[in-house]
């Protein structure tokens, strides 16, 4: 099992995911096989063949697991076991089997910073019992124990500590159904390394790392205190020892890694990326700089510039299933993403931001790297207002209900647009409710429409595997506008400026993401790929 996976092909490819375009698969809200409202793995097997022709060459699920479903999966009770609402490990095996006859490989998500608060272990610690080690117990400060042990908050908002019945507290970063485990442990490391083995075995290829910077952390739990280093929780030296551990058991099976690691630090960033650690990371700075040309020429420079010395390929990721979707937040005065700016009614020009999200999509596309495309990222979904008595995002609750929560990019996609609730599930209502309208974005819709999003995307991800691992050239170009060269390949050139911009000399266009200008201009907004 430790040989390179055989591509399609028929050739030996064990660097596939240097350039790969890999879709993230939300499952509660891709497709629901049974009609039960909640999207499952049937669903998905059933609409393998769309995404074997979109021409994706991965999918990345989101956790499938046994869950109470307190932060959408997040909260894992068991690894070894899928969640009844999405089916069962047999049909997960399946669905592993079937997407890999397609060309088409597996990412799953693993979540080790913490697990659910329903998992034996905590279960076990709750009651008292040896498995406290596994966790962060602690007694509380003030003269009863009725403080927090340290001034740490979560990333949900609040203190990162919750007390229980008998005066003892226990660290969670997240919800506090999502309880820290304590990485010093043996037990919880070896518990890891046979997850891993446990999903290599049934044909997975890689696996997504979620937080994957805060699970270590300094055993004396000090308070935080601005500018502090090293942090005592975030990116500490010692976290690199247990990813090097896991990087020798995926070498065992051919497997790969891509870490969620948010980093501003570059050098420390690109420590995760050693040839002995992780493969890959998520990039998130250009996933959350806003639309401008001066930023996103930069961000492209330094994510290039960081990966260089350690030879890893980057990725460039639009959203995903935390971020306001692409078409919404490239519609809005603030193109950027900052969850702390997140607010209700936010005044949006959705014609302006597909404009721009066609655009970005070459832009991406074009880079080299991997590619990871968020599930309805290709039919243009703009980003959903739920009803405030839907939400059933944590985030949203613990911020007061001032966040408006991450189910807007969460709501179940369009298959057919005239049948019941848009083609997703046929007998009940799906778990977060389809805006007014959305069948207009249905599959069935865009699939012979030549200038749909859908179109674009097929399009641009077939023409990219020509590209290969080429590099990336800078040409001039005016104020306001990227122009590039992958190779002899292509010359891509984004306008982003108010003008419309003369194109580079070229032999021929490959793609346009609008119509250009009867003169051959590119107009505002508008990415082209062209024949050098």
């Amino acid at each position: 099992m430790g040989q390179p996976t055989q591509a399609p092909s028929g050739r030996i490819d064990d660097a596939w995911w240097r350039s790969a375009v890999i879709y993230q698969v939300y499952v509660r809200s891709f497709a629901d096989g049974d009609g039960d409202g909640t999207g499952d793995l049937a669903g998905v097997r059933s609409r393998l063949p769309y995404l074997a022709e979109l021409g994706v060459d991965a999918l990345w699920f989101n956790p499938w697991y046994v869950s109470p479903m307190k932060d959408g999966g997040y909260d894992v009770a068991d690894y070894r076991a899928v969640h009844p609402a999405f089916g069962t490990l047999a049909e997960a095996e399946k669905l592993i089997a079937e997407a890999r006859e397609l060309g088409i490989r597996t990412i799953v998500d693993i979540v080790p910073n913490h697990v659910s608060d329903q998992h034996p272990w905590f279960r076990a610690a709750r009651a008292g019992g040896p498995e406290r080690d596994l966790f962060h117990f602690r007694p509380g400060r003030g003269a009863h124990g009725e403080l927090p042990p340290n001034n740490w908050t979560s990333e949900f908002g609040g203190p990162a500590w919750t007390r229980l019945e008998d005066g003892s507290w226990y660290l969670h970063l997240f919800a506090p159904e999502q309880p820290d485990l304590n990485w010093e442990h043996p037990a919880v490391r070896q518990e890891h390394e046979d997850i891993l083995r446990f999903w290599f075995e049934r044909g997975v290829a890689g696996v997504r790392i979620d937080s994957a910077a805060l699970l270590a952390k300094d055993p004396r739990l000090p308070d935080v205190t601005e500018g502090q280093s090293p942090h005592p929780y975030l990116d500490r030296d010692e976290l690199h020892d247990v990813y090097r551990s896991w990087r020798r058991v995926a070498d065992e099976y051919g497997a790969v890694f891509v870490g969620e690691v948010w980093l501003p630090d570059s050098e420390r960033f690109a420590r995760y990326l050693r040839p002995d650690e992780l493969h890959t990371a998520f990039n998130f700075a250009f996933m959350t700089c806003p639309w401008d040309a001066v930023r996103l020429r930069g961000v492209i420079d330094s994510t290039l510039a960081e990966h260089a010395p350690v030879g890893a390929p980057a990725t460039w990721v639009l959203c995903n299933h935390d971020i306001t979707r692409t078409v919404t937040r490239y519609g809005r005065a603030d193109t950027g993403f900052d969850f702390a700016a997140k607010a209700f009614d936010t005044p949006t020009d959705l014609a302006l931001g597909t404009r721009r999200a066609r655009a970005a999509a070459l832009l991406s596309l074009a880079l080299p790297g991997a590619v990871y495309v968020y599930q309805g990222e290709e039919l243009g979904l703009p980003e959903a207002d739920i009803p405030r008595d839907r939400i059933e995002d944590p985030m949203h609750f613990r911020s007061g209900g001032t966040d408006p929560g991450r189910d807007g990019c969460r709501v179940p996609l369009p298959w057919t647009a005239d049948a019941p609730y848009a083609g997703f599930g046929s007998r009940e209502e799906p778990w977060l409710p389809q805006p007014e309208g959305w069948a207009a974005y249905a599959v069935d819709r865009q699939t012979d429409d030549p200038g749909s999003m859908l179109t674009l995307y097929r399009r641009a991800i077939r023409l990219r595997r020509g590209f290969g691992e080429a590099p990336l050239a800078w040409l001039p170009a005016p104020e306001g506008v990227l122009a590039f060269t992958r190779g002899t390949e292509v010359t891509c050139v984004v306008n982003l400026a108010a003008e419309p911009a003369e194109m580079p000399a070229h032999s021929g266009l490959l793609l346009a993401s609008g119509p250009l200008h009867d003169d051959g201009r590119l107009p505002q907004d508008t990415a082209v790929w062209l024949r050098p």
